[in-house]
């Protein structure tokens, strides 16, 4: 057989890599971290997202190395190295976003990098009126319901280590983006999380091959489960929500509040059959390919084990 271009370990082999790695968080903090749903504790930072970050700032110290390298041999000034950036994708209620607020403070507590941004695509949704008016309000997270010129040139102008560079905001209250920008300033490490980060690039009209946020990437992490088990933590989650931030008057999900518990699980797996489970088959599972890393979830949230791809 072929050898594989993958490292694959599970979680106990994995967990020895980093084994005399200094603790750097509390409970408090990875309590602060963790997303609704999520069993993240101190025994899973240590286990599986140490080595990672580990394993990441070897990555973006080598990567220092050979900027600096390369600009010496084409004879040119050497000015700061331009922003590491880091992809994180998978699925909605898989944890992809705990796993990106993670790594941020983590990767954060090295020495060598400690400015560390996180963007997520969300703020690059067309707006809800736009989605209207294009009849894709039904598909919020699939490709085209994205800006998707937008999130490209905020990329390239990361990668190009612009001094002005801003992303914008979306709020999960209004399920909406707002008129807001948070500043992107100088940093080491920009960590760009969302569903479909990893799509390959599309072909142009006239068939040349187009570039996609992807191919700006130094690395990239992909979140993964088996359907049946984020459907389910979907379907919870949906539930948790009801109970907590669906009871807010601006809530745009409000409506759900006072649903029965039977109608609230109907609901939330109709919202799934219907526009999450799509997606997820169609346009982001196809993409865990395209990842430098991968992490496995078991059924109860924790990783089982990591495949790294060979360099």
């Amino acid at each position: 057989m072929p050898e594989s271009p993958y490292v694959e370990l599970d979680r106990s082999a994995w967990a020895e890599l980093a084994a005399s790695a200094h603790q750097p968080l509390s409970a408090l903090d990875v309590a602060r971290l963790r997303g609704l749903g999520d069993q993240l504790d101190l025994d899973e930072v240590a286990e599986v997202y140490l080595p990672v970050s580990e394993l990441l700032s070897l990555y973006v110290r080598t990567a220092g190395q050979l900027h600096r390298s390369t600009e010496r041999f084409l004879g040119r000034p050497q000015p700061e190295r331009t922003p590491f950036v880091i992809g994180i994708a998978g699925s909605v209620a898989v944890g992809k976003s705990t796993t990106a607020r993670l790594l941020k403070e983590l990767l954060s507590r090295w020495p060598q990098h400690p400015r560390v941004e996180l963007v997520t695509t969300d703020g690059f949704l067309l707006s809800n009126a736009e989605l209207e008016r294009r009849g894709l309000l039904l598909r919020k997270g699939f490709p085209e319901s994205y800006d998707r010129r937008a999130l490209l040139r905020f990329v390239i102008d990361v990668k190009s280590g612009s001094d002005e560079v801003s992303a914008p905001v979306y709020s999960h209250l209004r399920y909406d983006v707002t008129d807001e920008r948070v500043p992107v300033a100088n940093p080491d490490i920009v960590i760009v999380e969302g569903l479909n980060v990893l799509q390959p690039p599309r072909a142009a009209a006239d068939g040349r091959q187009g570039i996609a946020i992807s191919d700006f990437f130094d690395f990239s992490v992909y979140v993964d489960a088996s359907t049946a088990d984020i459907r389910q933590w979907y379907v919870d989650r949906f539930l948790r929500l009801r109970e907590t931030a669906f009871r807010d008057p601006e809530s745009y999900f409000n409506r759900f509040a006072d649903l029965t518990h039977d109608e609230a699980v109907s609901r939330a797996e109709s919202l799934w059959d219907g526009i999450n489970g799509p997606n997820l088959g169609q346009n982001i599972s196809p993409t865990r390919s395209r990842a430098t890393l991968v992490l496995r979830k078991d059924s109860d949230h924790s990783v089982r084990w990591i495949r790294l791809r060979k360099r």
